[in-house]
């Protein structure tokens, strides 16, 4: 049985972890099928929006798999470690915008990899965390910086330093999850959201989306240049054509990514 399932809806991906009965954790291998099944959608045009999610009701993910981890020496330690820091950086990578549906338990690597998707949906019975000080290691793939440049330096001390759990309504409230709703709605809201993006021309979101993230940690002027950059890739396409007659002629835009 796989340990990553994708499945593609029209324009929309949807990314399981598939190991409902060890919490959704990540072992090398899992890392590796997760890196796969990214990289096959990395450059498909057809995907213009991507969820990722855990199988079951209990956990998104509680993140490394410590009975593999207790079986491990040092340098598979390391081969793990930077692994799982490099897949959720091609996940924050992906030119189309990621959605964390967080169904449960988003601990450790789980936490670190819903922090790498651009928006995060969670039930409200989630719990969060990055528990690694409690295990004397550290959040090592992304954790510490992700978290930071989402709720600033002081808070993630607080909330790392403390190898502390919050459940989702706290996280919606000081700015790290995007909603907190029902379990029936969880889906349903994170489809919602992914279908009013998918409306937008595509280009046009892929490009936003880059001259945001390339440009939230540098000056002004750098990212304005950014976004000068971004904005002149979108000039000569044919969906900015379409919009224009769009608008002209009162219809809905009929978008092909071109």
């Amino acid at each position: 049985m796989s340990k990553v399932l994708l499945e593609q809806n029209g324009h929309l991906a949807t990314i399981t972890i598939n190991r409902p009965d060890q919490l959704n954790c990540f072992d090398y291998d899992t890392l590796l099928q997760l890196e796969e099944q990214v990289k096959s959608i990395q450059l498909d045009r057809e995907v213009r929006a991507v969820i990722i999610t855990g199988a079951g009701e209990k956990a998104f993910s509680a993140g490394a798999d410590l009975k593999e981890r207790r079986t491990l020496g040092e340098k598979e330690v390391r081969r793990n470690v930077n692994k799982i820091r490099d897949v959720f950086a091609l996940i924050e990578e992906l030119p189309q915008p990621t959605i964390a549906v967080v169904n449960g338990y988003a601990l450790g690597g789980g936490f670190e990899l819903a922090l790498a998707c651009d928006f995060r949906i969670a039930k409200e019975t989630a719990k969060l965390g990055l528990p690694e000080v409690s295990m004397a290691i550290i959040p090592g793939a992304g954790g510490t910086q992700r978290l930071t440049q989402l709720i600033g330096p002081s808070k993630a001390k607080e909330l790392i330093l403390t190898a502390r759990r919050i459940d989702a309504l706290e996280s919606e409230k000081i700015g790290i999850i995007n909603q907190a709703v029902p379990q029936e709605k969880l889906m349903e809201t994170a489809h919602e959201l992914a279908d009013e993006i998918m409306q937008n021309g595509p280009l046009a979101v892929i490009q936003a989306k880059h001259a945001i993230q390339q440009g939230s940690n540098v000056d002004i002027h750098t990212g304005m240049a950014i976004e000068s950059k971004a904005y002149e890739v979108i000039i000569p396409t044919e969906d900015r054509v379409e919009a224009l007659e769009a608008f002209r002629e009162k219809r809905a835009p009929n978008f092909k990514g071109k």
